[in-house]
């Protein structure tokens, strides 16, 4: 059974950084798309990242292009969010995702599995 949970969100100052975590337990890391979105009350949810573990293809949004970075850790289990430069608009709960029907890996195509989320605030 696939168990996605983030950790690494808290309450940081504008320009500042913060490093998310999913850990993936019993999810098969090789050949697979993983993502991270994230969505604020009132709005939808929006996709940030994704990453294509066959050939390590990542996109961004265009809002976090630069300051974001996704990556995976096969032997930890674990897809990761390194978030730079970070302003009050990224202000959000951030969800990791799994299981994207490939062969197409993108934040708009339907994700399996989803964590709980993780809380990001940025302040002033």
């Amino acid at each position: 059974q696939v168990q996605l949970m983030e950790s690494g969100g808290g309450s940081v100052q504008a320009g500042g950084a913060l490093r998310l975590s999913c850990l993936a337990s019993g999810y098969p890391f090789r050949g697979v798309c993983m993502a991270w979105f994230r969505q604020v009350p009132g709005k939808g949810r929006e996709g940030v990242a994704t990453i294509d573990t066959r050939d390590g293809t990542t996109t961004y949004s265009d809002s976090v292009t630069g300051r974001f970075t996704i990556s995976t850790d096969s032997v930890k289990e674990t897809l990761s969010l390194e978030m730079n430069d970070l302003t009050p608009e990224d202000t959000a709960t951030y969800y990791c995702a799994a299981g994207a029907q490939l062969p197409r890996c993108a934040r708009d195509v339907p994700f399996g599995h989803w964590g709980r989320g993780t809380q990001v605030t940025v302040s002033l």
